[in-house]
């Protein structure tokens, strides 16, 4: 096959396999998020009222404080993944797209830390 052919013209363009897996992990983390926001508004609906002692007391049982950790990890992670497919399709200079991907990961991994580090500490009773 030539390079005047459709197929000569992407040969050696790079593997067309690896964003099946990219586009899986988004799915699936968006199936997370559903699935985490959902119990949480259904259950901060069945709270009593929403004062911060009650919110914070329910933040402070185990099956909540995990819900939102889970919900916290997938959000970043889902929206790490969607934002890296914008940096890598519309960053063309090399530097430019280094740098991008470098805070998007810096963010993705900053942002998680300090909101589980906060929900543990509300969790723990250290939310005075």
């Amino acid at each position: 096959m030539g390079n005047g052919t459709s197929i000569g013209r992407v040969r050696g363009l790079g593997s067309a396999k690896g964003g099946v897996h990219h586009w899986l992990l988004q799915r699936f983390t968006a199936i997370g998020n559903l699935l985490t926001v959902l119990f949480l508004v259904v259950s901060i609906l069945l709270l009593p009222d929403l004062s911060y002692g009650t919110v914070t007391e329910w933040i402070a049982r185990p099956v909540p404080a995990v819900a939102i950790i889970l919900l916290v990890l997938s959000t970043f992670w889902h929206a790490r993944l969607g934002l890296q497919v914008l940096v890598e399709d519309y960053v063309h200079e090399h530097a430019n797209k280094f740098a991008a991907i470098a805070a998007l990961n810096l963010i993705a991994f900053a942002g998680p830390a300090f909101a589980v580090f906060c929900i543990v500490r509300i969790a723990l009773g250290a939310h005075a």
